[in-house]
């Protein structure tokens, strides 16, 4: 099942709490995939607090998204 995120908050060392459609509420760590392509522009704080959801994903300018079944399967509850 996909689910889509329909809220978020950013949280401290590049963490983001993330609401689910299912009112489910979990923590990705955004810094554990600096380490791959496009993802390491991320690193700028600046650049990485322009997050905003599109399509029911996390999304950052220049067409940059994580799946939402990343965002759901590699994340921990909150």
């Amino acid at each position: 099942m996909l689910l889509d995120v329909v809220d978020f908050e950013i949280l401290s060392d590049y963490k983001v709490k993330l609401v689910f459609e299912n009112n489910e509420r979990k923590i990705f760590d955004v810094s554990k995939i600096f380490h791959q392509k496009p993802f390491e522009v991320l690193q700028d704080y600046h650049y990485f607090k322009q997050v905003r959801i599109e399509y029911g994903t996390l999304s950052w300018p220049n067409d940059i998204d994580i799946a939402p079944e990343t965002l759901y399967l590699d994340s921990v509850a909150a």
